[in-house]
């Protein structure tokens, strides 16, 4: 059987325009199988249209962190939540809210699983310096995952930033952000080749990052008058999480 390719993305977060460029250089490597780890919402300007775009493309949208919590916002929440929930149409946050939490699949004989942050839960965050304990329990069967077999590779988004670490034959790669990438400031997202089943097959997983015209982007945020703009307009241009930046504000909308 031939090598098949399969792109897996992850934290879109709003950004069409980064999704757009990432599915672009999809279609041109022949990649027909795209696999996507959740938030598509909030953060970003356009998440309404991130999610009728990943529905239309994507083989799985499993659901991240923003897409449970977001449909659940009260009226008298935070300003900002509220915008990104109202940017949503009603059957948009019934859908984001309804995905499901793991995706397992087999490639060249290993047994895959794929999850938006953690097997214990989308509100679990494992850092890219994590501890042996916490690689562990990221190969474990819970509620989360379901029962099964122990996967021998577990990909991931949420943390933002893409790395792969192998240990005691066991591989936990992390598949970056598409929109809101903290590792450096480019659309990020991963290939995985293999040849589907469960016999032993040459294998690959490449992380691949792209420029996309950032600028755009933030002109159709500051049309639509986004909240939060300065500190998502700070991550976009410097890959560094807004919680490590001067509070000083910088142009644009707030």
């Amino acid at each position: 059987m031939a090598t098949e390719q399969i792109a897996i993305l992850s934290d879109v977060h709003g950004n069409l325009t980064a999704l757009e460029t990432v599915l672009a250089d999809i279609s041109a490597r022949g990649i027909t199988r795209i696999l996507n780890l959740g938030d598509d919402v909030g953060k970003g300007p356009r998440g309404s249209a991130v999610v009728d775009r990943t529905e239309q493309v994507c083989e799985v949208n499993v659901r991240g962190n923003w897409d449970e919590f977001l449909p659940d916002i009260s009226d008298d929440g935070p300003l900002e939540m509220v915008w990104w929930r109202d940017e949503l149409r009603p059957d948009q946050r019934e859908l984001i809210r309804r995905r499901p939490l793991c995706h397992d699949l087999l490639l060249s004989g290993r047994r895959i699983r794929l999850f938006h942050a953690s097997a214990a839960s989308v509100h679990t965050r494992v850092h890219v310096d994590h501890t042996r304990e916490e690689f562990a329990g990221m190969f474990a069967a819970t509620d989360l995952t379901g029962p099964g077999p122990e996967p021998d590779l577990v990909g991931y988004g949420d943390v933002h930033a893409a790395y792969q670490r192998t240990r005691r034959g066991r591989t936990l790669f992390n598949a970056g952000s598409v929109g809101n990438a903290l590792d450096e400031p480019s659309a990020a997202y991963v290939v995985l080749a293999g040849v589907p089943g469960p016999d032993p097959a040459p294998f690959g997983l490449q992380v691949v990052r792209l420029p996309y015209d950032v600028e755009s982007e933030l002109a159709v945020a500051r049309d639509l008058d986004m909240p939060q703009y300065g500190p998502w307009e700070r991550e976009l241009r410097t890959a560094v999480h807004r919680s490590r930046h001067a509070v000083e504000p910088v142009g644009g909308a707030r």
